[in-house]
């Protein structure tokens, strides 16, 4: 038996590792997709949690206003332009503290219902993503 010509085994070797290296640069492209897709729809998930929770707060804002304004006036206490914006200003941070500790399950609500759905992240967003 001959020996193997190391002139011609040379370019074929080289050939095979190449082709490993490309299998393996393919295998963690792979992987890395697949990790940046979990990572993607779990701030997706944030993004929705936290839109929904925003949704419940200004909700229950508008809620809130529309309840005050059936209260009758307290001239005891005052009705000057300032106290009105200071208990605008009350009820808004209010409510936002309401929605965040789970509110009256609105948000809650709403998130499941979109979940539910087959949501897709903007299209922007996937053209971002690709490049």
């Amino acid at each position: 038996m001959e020996g193997i010509n190391l002139v011609t085994a040379s370019p074929a070797l080289e050939q095979a590792q190449q082709v490993q290296a490309t299998k393996q640069i393919k295998e963690s492209g792979e992987n890395l997709e697949r990790a940046a897709k979990v990572s993607n729809t779990a701030k997706g998930d944030a993004k929705l949690k936290d839109a929904c929770v925003q949704f419940e707060a200004m909700f229950l804002d508008l809620m809130y206003k529309e309840m005050r304004k059936t209260v009758p006036a307290d001239s005891l206490l005052g009705d000057s332009n300032a106290d009105n914006i200071l208990r605008a200003m009350h009820d808004t941070e209010m409510t936002k503290n309401l929605a965040q500790a789970g509110g009256v399950g609105l948000g809650d609500m709403l998130y499941r219902q979109i979940k539910q759905q087959d949501f897709k992240p903007p299209l922007s967003e996937v053209k971002a993503y690709k490049k």
